[in-house]
């Protein structure tokens, strides 16, 4: 924690940051109890240190591939409230324009790539992004982030190994929070930390205290660095707990009595809390003004979500199907088998064929 301050790091913007997210998921909790809430509700109680402090490290030009649970890399990235409001009540102006209740969304203006819902299916994506920045030549990183569980799916392995060979700018952060919806981590897996599969890739794997939102950003940072310096992705899992169920509807019945209870104690939250009055960064007047400002920013986004329109039935096909007309395939001028990246070439205005030579003089190396 003394390295965080030498860093000059804001630890009150911080502090401020891991309170909205929990608050924001406590309204939207109470709303889809009220019926207020189209869909199902993932709310991620417990994992604040983690999302708020993984998302702190980025620069401007960096992008996240975020999961479910990750309100807080969106709300550090730039998303508003309003806008996270307006999805979840699946309003017309929504990010998703009604058409998803969930975190399912996106803002490349604040470098947020939309995750798939099948978890670990986003990786392969994040990839894709790290290696444009790499190729460009950007000192730029993408955050990624998983569960525990999608640690055991193909996507998740074939993008590291991608990620590894290529030496991708790629950081990925493992939310380990004890269960893959209802199957606990020693069903999963077999090995102590999951940050060991990095072992495989030949890149670096790091463990540390999930909850602890000082340890997030210096390990997070630390990796960071690895990766804009061109040597490669790594892994830093962080060991964390979902309070709440998979979702709303799930009463987690499955977790231990004794195991919830040991973890509300290590609550991420609570915890930075303390460190902050400790250090007499946070005086019972300040976190009265922060909290009312909290308030007040919820509220707002209720309002602002609940006056918005709900979405025209009209546009329903909208965005679903490509525009009907003719598909005009255009390749080398004379050539009687167009390849596809020239036709690429043509539409897009850049040189695919270029960035396709780069690409195997990478490969090369």
């Amino acid at each position: 924690m003394h390295e965080m301050q030498q860093a000059n790091v804001d630890l009150l913007q911080i502090f401020y940051l891991m309170r909205l997210t929990r608050a924001m998921e406590e309204r939207t909790r109470t709303l889809f109890l009220q019926g207020r809430v189209v869909g199902g509700v993932y709310t991620a109680q417990g994992h604040e240190a983690t999302t708020v402090g993984a998302a702190m490290t980025l620069r401007d030009g960096d992008c996240i591939v975020p999961q479910h649970r990750d309100l807080g890399m969106h709300l550090v990235r730039g998303t508003s409230p309003r806008a996270v409001m307006c999805q979840w009540l699946a309003r017309g102006n929504s990010p998703s324009l009604g058409r998803d209740g969930q975190l399912h969304i996106g803002d490349m203006h604040h470098g947020i790539v939309p995750m798939i819902s099948m978890l670990g299916e986003s990786l392969p994506v994040a990839c894709g992004v790290a290696l444009t920045m790499k190729m460009r030549k950007r000192e730029s990183i993408v955050l990624a982030s998983c569960g525990d569980g999608a640690t055991n799916t193909g996507p998740f392995h074939e993008a590291l190994n991608m990620a590894s060979v290529q030496k991708l700018p790629l950081v990925l952060v493992i939310e380990n929070n004890g269960y893959a919806y209802s199957t606990p981590g020693y069903k999963q897996f077999n090995v102590q930390q999951l940050s060991e599969r990095a072992k495989a890739y030949n890149i670096p794997g790091e463990t540390v205290d999930g909850n602890d939102v000082l340890a997030v950003i210096e390990a997070v940072s630390r990796a960071g660095e690895h990766a804009r310096a061109g040597n490669g992705p790594a892994i830093v899992e962080c060991k964390t707990f979902r309070v709440r169920g998979h979702s709303e509807a799930d009463k987690a019945d499955y977790v231990p009595k004794e195991l919830r209870e040991e973890w509300l104690k290590k609550d991420p939250i609570t915890r930075f809390e303390a460190y902050l009055e400790q250090e007499r960064l946070l005086t019972a007047r300040k976190k009265a003004q922060m909290e009312a400002r909290i308030r007040e920013i919820c509220d707002d986004a209720v309002r602002y979500a609940e006056q918005s329109p709900e979405p025209d039935v009209a546009t329903v096909t909208d965005y679903v199907f490509a525009p009907d007309g003719p598909i005009a395939i255009v390749g080398e001028p004379g050539a009687d088998n167009p390849r596809y990246i020239n036709a690429l070439d043509r539409r897009t205005g850049e040189s695919f064929t270029t960035i396709s030579q780069e690409e195997e003089a990478i490969g090369r190396r």
